[in-house]
């Protein structure tokens, strides 16, 4: 099962659980021998529990010792000492081996208080005879022995039971008072038990504790493991699994499986623990009773197998569908204001509806199949119960075992099966759990399609040593997406040259974007190669890449936290200066005045709090404050006014003289004055070169120039 396998990282605590439980069953297992004894010994037998007296008689000693054979009389002298009064006490040899003292005893005892067994026999003539020689010991021994044989194939449990009655009679003719031996045996055996139950509950609340503790540490290593693993992911791999999937595997999928790891720890675990020391309590109990217990497990076996046939394919179909539901919902809360610009609530309602009644079904359905099991589980249960009462009658009408046995046997055997039973409850968890573990592997198994080089091969030195812009060279570059059949960009051949400023511009769709993502390594080219200063873009890890790279998404997002954290989020020690250096020159720094807590003012998740212009001004004074060799702008512009697209422009041009510009835009007046411009169109270069020399070669840069400019706008230019 896959969820074993994240416990091997926890096998300290895995096996510390164990011992644990072995304890709390052994604590659990004890009770019901215990309870056994307070009915059979405590009740039953006024507190008397061994044939072998703590105090007994002279005369009860001596006709004990002479029916006894030679081995064992000198195994019972010794185990009593006399006394000054006259009697013989039970020495601590005596106690060491008081259970072969009350196998031996138990028919002399009985004959000394019932002579009705052995009728045959005058004890007190008898020994008088055996003391002055005229009988021997051999002869008492046999005749003991055939009164025995008369009593058949059950004396033995007949005799055990008269010689506790012989044992309290020989306590009664000594004066003992029968009611105070009684209280202080069930005193004492129920100090006992309240021990023991202590005992177990003290496991029980460690036992938890650690489960806890060890499944936590499961479900944050796993969350750690998942996010490591998305963010490492390419664009692909996200689009691949689904933004809303992937949520769902890092928070409802190893919830599941951290809920289920305690579950483990704590009960199924326990179960066979538990089970096993049953099995050995019972066969200490009656051991010819246990066929019971064995049709019982069977049953629950089966009632098991075919609830889980039935259900189990519908628990892989679960996840999918609260993945369903989690897609269509963060697509309603992402679209709202569009939903409501064209009033299509009730669509988007039916939509819901549809994910929501799908997934409701599916878990009515397994719910309604798992509702099976505890009726059926609890009707064997009973059924056990009635079963073992009605063959124990029979065996306690024969005198085979006494009533706390089969107290005792019941609970043994409700034990065993409750087990089983806490098996079969918790496999209604289990294979929801299975494929949650499935599903997060999936993620952890995922190989992301951009991967760093060798290290031994990398070439993140060669890089770093250079120094000023960065020469970014596109070598005849296509670029298809995985799983389409046509090329998004196609022999594409230029150079963003340091210094100097690079535009490119194309129709919608033309791989403008692309060009941006394939420069950071979103992607890796299907064809030909990129450069930087002469290293392909390969052959260095991702990190020294991008530490070369400043970047300007098409789509500005700001995390939650402030303006200052949001702009210095390439570096939190950045200095005061260099942060406020970027939002002047990102032209953000009338925003920040406008603010009473100026860069301390703050910032909500994705900056909802702040106009479409100023999230993506404070976007680009982050790029700006990264120490980079080259800017690369993804249509960064396209939300500011034209004032502030010239101003921005202008500090660009004075400030990054040294750097690498790359702007793709839509506009032309933001591309006017650059230094280079790439036309795109449908993934091919059909143009290259400044403003002036485009609109003279390439009939694509002119329609778009005309369509978005005046023809005295054109030559003039702006007021940058």
């Amino acid at each position: 099962m896959r969820i074993i396998r994240y416990l091997k990282d926890c096998k300290l605590a895995v096996a510390l659980v164990v011992c644990l439980l072995v304890v709390q069953a052994a604590t659990d297992l004890a009770l019901p021998n215990y309870t056994s004894k307070i009915v059979d010994v405590g009740i039953q037998q006024s507190g008397v529990e061994h044939a072998a007296v703590d105090e007994m008689s002279t005369r009860t000693h001596d006709l004990v010792a002479m029916m006894l054979p030679e081995a064992d009389e000198r195994t019972f002298r010794d185990a009593y000492d006399e006394t000054p009064e006259g009697t013989y006490r039970l020495n601590d040899q005596g106690r060491k081996e008081v259970d072969a003292l009350d196998a031996m005893m138990a028919l002399p005892l009985v004959a000394v208080h019932f002579s009705q067994q052995v009728p045959d026999i005058d004890l007190d003539q008898a020994l008088q005879a055996y003391q002055a020689g005229a009988v021997s010991k051999g002869q008492i021994v046999d005749m003991l022995a055939e009164a025995r044989d008369k009593l058949g194939a059950g004396g033995g449990s007949i005799v055990e039971q008269q010689a506790i009655s012989a044992a309290r009679a020989e306590y009664e003719q000594l004066g003992y008072n029968m009611s105070d031996m009684q209280m202080s045996y069930l005193f004492h055996v129920g100090l006992t038990m309240l021990g023991l139950a202590a005992l177990g509950m003290a496991v029980s609340v460690l036992v938890g504790l650690i489960a806890a503790r060890t499944a936590a540490k499961v479900g944050a290593g796993l969350r750690a493991k998942l996010f490591r693993r998305v963010v490492s992911f390419s664009d692909a791999e996200v689009q691949g699994f689904s933004a809303a999937s992937l949520i769902t595997r890092g928070t409802n999928d190893v919830q599941l499986i951290q809920m289920v790891v305690v579950m483990l720890l704590r009960m199924v675990l326990y179960a066979p623990i538990l089970a096993i020391g049953g099995i050995i309590m019972v066969s200490r109990t009656n051991l010819s009773m246990s066929w019971v217990i064995a049709l019982a497990v069977a049953v629950l076996g089966v009632i098991i197998a075919v609830l889980m046939k039935v259900a189990m394919p519908k628990f892989k179909i679960v996840q999918k569908l609260i993945d369903r539901v989690n897609l269509v919902s963060r697509e309603m809360l992402n679209g709202l204001p569009v939903i409501r610009a064209f009033d299509r609530q009730s669509r988007e309602e039916a939509r819901f509806d549809e994910a929501n009644a799908s997934l409701m079904r599916t878990q009515l359905f397994t719910n309604r199949v798992m509702t099976f099991m505890m009726p059926l589980m609890m009707l064997v249960m009973n059924g056990v119960s009635v079963l073992i009462v009605w063959v124990g009658g029979r065996y306690i009408d024969s005198g085979a075992i006494q009533t706390g046995d089969l107290i005792a046997f019941i609970t043994y055997s409700m034990v065993i099966i409750m087990g089983f039973l806490v098996i079969g409850m918790i496999s209604i968890m289990l294979p929801r759990a299975d494929v949650a573990a499935q599903r997060v592997n999936e993620v952890l198994a995922a190989r992301p399609s951009i991967c760093d080089p060798d290290p031994t091969r990398a070439r993140d030195a060669e890089l770093a040593a250079c120094t000023g812009g960065a020469a970014i060279a596109f070598h005849d570059v296509s670029f298809r997406y995985a799983g389409s059949k046509e090329c998004v960009l196609e022999h594409v051949d230029f150079t963003a040259e340091p210094g100097k400023t690079t535009a490119i511009i194309g129709s919608t769709g033309s791989g403008k974007s692309t060009v941006v993502k394939l420069i950071e390594r979103f992607y890796d080219v299907t064809c030909g190669s990129i450069t930087i200063d002469g290293v392909d873009v390969r052959e260095v890890t991702q990190g020294a890449l991008r530490g070369q790279l400043g970047y300007v998404p098409q789509k500005s997002f700001l995390f939650s936290g402030t303006i200052e954290s949001n702009v210095a989020y390439a570096d939190e020690g950045m200095p005061r200066e260099r942060v406020e250096e970027a939002v002047d020159i990102a032209q953000a720094s009338e925003l920040v005045a406008s603010k009473e807590e100026g860069l301390a003012s703050p910032v909500s998740q994705g900056g909802t709090n702040v106009s479409g212009g100023q999230r993506q001004r404070l976007a680009i004074a982050r790029a700006l404050a990264t120490d980079a060799r080259a800017y690369l702008f993804d249509d960064s512009f396209s939300a500011l006014d034209y004032k502030t697209d010239a101003a921005l422009r202008r500090e660009l041009h004075a400030r990054l003289s040294d750097k690498t510009v790359v702007i793709v835009a839509q506009r032309i007046s933001t591309v006017l004055h650059a230094d280079k411009i790439v036309v795109l169109d449908e993934g091919r270069v059909v143009g290259q070169g400044t403003h002036g020399e485009l609109m003279e070669t390439c009939e694509e840069y002119r329609e778009i120039a005309m369509s978005q400019l005046s023809e005295a706008e054109l030559n003039g230019g702006d007021a940058a």
